[in-house]
């Protein structure tokens, strides 16, 4: 997968994983990585689906319908990246925190619903549940944040109340935090999470 890696001053602090929204690209989130904690190692990952020329991390058959299936080979082959990238860089594979935005926070949020390791922690600017239905793994020891907006067109606030329960369900710690705004990511949201994380 293409993808940019940056090698922190910290070697205890974890290595941020960092995946776009629609038509984005590995350079975008790159600067919240450089707001919510400079020194951590940053893994930016670019989809690798095109939908008419725009990267994103799956399929959707239309806005906010998933294509399930590409959905999980999708999970599985960024969950198998991780593994080979924390052996290529040599950074620690149980302490990687997702950042995510829209698109990139859904394949975020596919990972902890598929695999109980795959991540530590996430930060999650504007979610959707990834799939319904299905049995979680045991999250207990998973700090999540949730950044979602009351006028969001895309993601409904009841879609972001329901991925808190999911995951809050199985058993991880979830701070959901609305911003009066819609789909767009703000600095005051950005702000929140990086307080969230320096608790």
């Amino acid at each position: 997968m293409k993808h940019i890696f940056k090698t922190g001053n910290d070697s205890t602090k974890p290595t941020f994983l960092l995946l776009h929204g629609t038509g984005g690209t590995e350079e975008d989130l790159l600067p919240l990585a450089e707001a919510i904690d400079k020194d951590a190692n940053v893994l930016s990952v670019r989809g690798n689906v095109s939908e008419n020329g725009m990267p994103r991390f799956f399929k959707r058959l239309a806005e906010g319908v998933f294509d399930e299936e590409d959905l999980v080979a999708r999970t599985k082959e960024l969950h198998a990246f991780l593994d080979e990238a924390a052996e290529e860089y040599d950074f620690n594979r149980n302490n990687i925190v997702a950042i995510g935005y829209s698109n990139g926070a859904n394949i975020a949020a596919s990972l902890m619903f598929h695999y109980q390791d795959a991540l530590k922690g996430a930060i999650l600017h504007h979610p959707m549940v990834p799939r319904r239905g299905i049995d979680l793994p045991d999250l207990s020891d998973k700090n999540v944040f949730i950044g979602a907006g009351t006028n969001d067109p895309i993601c409904s606030a009841q879609e972001s109340e329901d991925l808190k329960s999911l995951l809050e369900n199985a058993g991880a710690n979830v701070e959901l935090h609305w911003e009066s705004r819609g789909h767009q990511l703000t600095p005051g949201e950005v702000q929140a999470a990086a307080q969230w994380y320096m608790q």
